[in-house]
């Protein structure tokens, strides 16, 4: 299989064409016969949201019916075709209604350029900053808010959020003067739930984002507190060229999901090498198979590399930095994957 190569100039963030590029190169050739097979499935589960929607049926089963059947069309659909399917529902006539909830509208246009950006989880966290957008919705789209805010993916996005939240805490409670390096921090929201902060058990907790806006956002929430908003990137970081010391704790929560393997491997090494003895390094994948990837990838134009725990343990494995212990674990529901490593 061909590699996918993540843009890593520090400038070129990821998009949703560059994972769209390595679906694309997991297989080599398809038939007539199933591009005219998925076409025709998918006409039918289109065409029978936009029945619903028009008819004013109940929103939340019409959102349910659309996102299970378009999950079992993936299911079932070769990754090259899929990609095609993908760019027919986008511009299906059904898409104006979806476009209506603000969490699906600004992950497809994607203001910032690239998929997943920190706006987008604050649609996802319910967060004051975009209050302003979540009100000015239209009926139906806060209908249809009120679905994907509650989707398998929101509520594993907000667990997470909790998650690093208590990890952080716990290190803090474990060492005196704690350091923390949050790479793609985005804005940083599980700082606002960490008790180590509001205590000030912390030395310092570096907040590393590509994202100048992010990184804007960040200095601005937390000045005056222990924390560093840095502008920097996957490149920066396996190239050196970022002077930021040795922590107690190292995560990367929102970033392996538009990885390749061979840059996840290359990228763990480094955050070992980073960490004091004793440190730990945690990593986060969205899981396959969550139910909602059909709907992401289509409507909220938001595809990712999915993995299995097999798949998480094998980027460990790789890894060629002593380990002293290791744990992969899910979420409450199971949509994302952690790996906690030890050194």
């Amino acid at each position: 299989m061909k590699q996918f190569q993540t843009a890593l100039d520090g400038y070129s963030l990821v998009t949703a064409q560059s994972i769209s590029k390595h679906t694309r190169s997991a297989v080599s050739k398809f038939s007539n016969d199933q591009i005219k097979e998925g076409e025709a499935e998918l006409a039918l589960v289109l065409s029978l949201a936009q029945q619903a929607f028009e008819a004013n049926a109940p929103v939340q089963d019409t959102m349910k019916a659309l996102t299970e059947r378009l999950q079992a069309l993936k299911s079932k659909t070769t990754p090259m075709t899929w990609a095609h399917l993908t760019s027919l529902a986008q511009v299906h006539p059904v898409s104006s209604f979806l476009l209506q909830d603000p969490l699906t509208r600004w992950s497809f246009e994607k203001p910032r350029g690239y998929s997943g950006d920190a706006q987008l989880l604050d649609f996802i966290y319910e967060h004051p900053a975009v209050d302003v957008q979540v009100k000015a919705a239209s009926p139906l789209g806060a209908e249809i808010y009120d679905f994907t805010r509650m989707a398998a993916s929101a509520v594993a996005v907000r667990e997470r959020r909790d998650l690093l939240a208590a990890h952080v805490d716990t290190v803090a409670d474990g060492t005196e003067n704690a350091e923390v390096l949050a790479i793609a921090a985005g804005h940083l929201r599980e700082a606002e739930r960490s008790n180590a902060l509001k205590s000030n058990k912390l030395k310092r907790w570096v907040a590393l984002d590509q994202d100048p806006i992010s990184v804007g956002t960040v200095s601005s929430a937390f000045r005056g507190t222990c924390i560093e908003a840095v502008n920097g990137s996957v490149r920066t970081i396996l190239g050196r060229a970022q002077k930021l010391g040795t922590f107690d704790f190292i995560y990367a929560a929102g970033l392996y999901d538009y990885l390749a393997e061979s840059v996840a491997v290359k990228l763990t090494e480094r955050c070992l090498q980073m960490l004091k003895p004793g440190g730990k390094f945690l990593l986060a994948n969205f899981a396959q198979d969550i139910g909602v990837e059909g709907y992401m990838e289509t409507f909220m134009n938001w595809p990712l590399i999915w993995r299995t725990d097999r798949e998480v343990q094998s980027i460990i494995d790789k890894v060629k930095h002593p380990i002293t212990d290791s744990a992969v674990t899910r979420g409450e529901n199971g949509g994302v994957i952690y790996a906690v490593l030890t050194v």
